[in-house]
């Protein structure tokens, strides 16, 4: 077996719902040890989300929570901070999504536990970040997206504001943090420093606003809904087919001459309403309109064809199914196998990254709760099998 990139970090992972274990889930798969701290006979919230329900066990729990062993500790009983602690001693990065100051009111907040591990790279995912006017907020991911500004531009026009339809919010500031957390070890690894690590939401949020906030910086303007059209580039959006819809994307005026003659509309190439891009986005209705007059006449099918054989940028709408059950999808190994300890077999989403020396790979299914606590408590602290049933006993565990 090939190394894994983060063998031999240890992640202790109070998180939950998906920010936090989207970011932990993506350190597992590279290969770190993710030790996922959860609350005696409840769990992680998503423990809970659904239906659907897989024999008892949530898809959405199902769906961002491989690679990880659960631990069940209960944190309002001393004896659990005393194993908490001891338990951090151990490990590399710890990862928390509670409203902020929750770790420090009980004691276990980064000046504490620096303390005890001066390594340690604490990294905490909020709603708002921990100081603003927001900060105390509590934050969930139609939240940030309605204040984060990405509401406001998406959906039909003249219609009301729509969120996009995963929690964007919620991955992406997964993502930022997973990001953090592997600056903060490179910087570590230099220094033998820890530190700490802070997104949240709101501020993935404003990061991905991009040439969005570029266009309000340059004009005062805020952006509107478009539905599906680029603001800046025409043609590129959804058309309409005889039996669907195609996504096209026009990117340059060579793109614009060969789009022309592929669909019989060469008389148009050189129009002064649509001989340049600026001239196309500033006459886009006329332009969708002769468009369409062409789209409808073909099946999706038949135009990708076309547009494939001229180099045109284009691909079909697919519904979830489609998308997971395509040759390119089966291709990169995006839909991956796994055998819970529960359930059977169950499938995921696989790893968006490839790597050609030090490939993640899908190594634990989603765990059940406190399925690895005896198991972790042993291995790590060296406690003895009567030592583990007396914290049973008192509802530490």
């Amino acid at each position: 077996m090939k190394p894994r990139p983060l063998e031999g970090i240890r992640v202790l992972d109070l998180s939950r719902a998906l920010a936090g274990p989207y970011c932990t889930m993506m350190l597992g798969d590279m290969g770190a040890d993710i030790i996922k701290l959860e609350v005696p006979k409840v769990g992680d919230d998503a423990r809970h989300w659904g239906p659907p329900f897989v024999d008892g066990e949530s898809a959405y729990f199902l769906s961002v929570n491989r690679n990880k062993r659960s631990l069940t500790l209960n944190l309002k009983e001393e004896k659990g901070k005393e194993v908490f602690r001891q338990l951090v001693r151990h490990c590399d990065v710890l990862v928390e999504n509670f409203r902020p100051g929750t770790m420090a009111k009980l004691g276990l907040g980064y000046k504490d536990l620096k303390i005890l591990n001066p390594r340690l790279i604490y990294c905490a995912i909020t709603g708002f970040g921990p100081s603003g006017p927001d900060a105390h907020r509590p934050g969930y991911d139609l939240i940030a997206q309605g204040m984060g500004g990405i509401m406001s531009f998406t959906g039909e026009p003249g219609g009301p504001p729509l969120k996009v339809g995963v929690a964007q919010a919620d991955i992406t500031a997964g993502m930022f943090a997973a990001f953090g957390i592997l600056v903060a070890l490179y910087h570590r690894q230099a220094t033998g420093e820890g530190q700490v690590v802070e997104t949240s939401l709101f501020e993935s949020q404003i990061a991905q606003l991009t040439f969005q906030a570029g266009r309000y910086f340059a004009t005062g303007e805020s952006p509107k809904p478009m539905g599906n059209q680029h603001p800046l580039i025409a043609p590129y959006e959804s058309f309409r087919t005889k039996d669907g819809y195609i996504n096209i994307a026009v990117g340059n005026n060579a793109l614009w001459s060969t789009f022309c003659k592929v669909m019989g509309l060469e008389e148009y190439e050189k129009d002064p309403r649509f001989d340049t891009n600026p001239k196309r986005v500033e006459n886009r209705p006329d332009l969708i309109r002769l468009i369409e007059g062409r789209t409808t006449q073909y099946s999706t099918d038949e135009l990708r064809g076309m547009l494939d054989d001229a180099g045109i940028p284009n691909g079909p709408v697919w519904n979830v199914q489609e998308a997971l059950s395509s040759p390119q999808a089966l291709a990169r190994e995006m839909v991956c196998e796994m055998t819970h300890p529960t359930v059977g077999k169950i499938r995921v989403t696989g790893i968006p990254i490839k790597m050609s020396r030090t490939p993640g790979n899908l190594r634990l299914p989603p765990p059940t709760l406190g399925q690895h606590t005896d198991e972790i408590l042993r291995e790590l602290l060296g406690l003895s099998s009567e030592e583990i049933e007396e914290l049973h006993q008192q509802g530490v565990l």
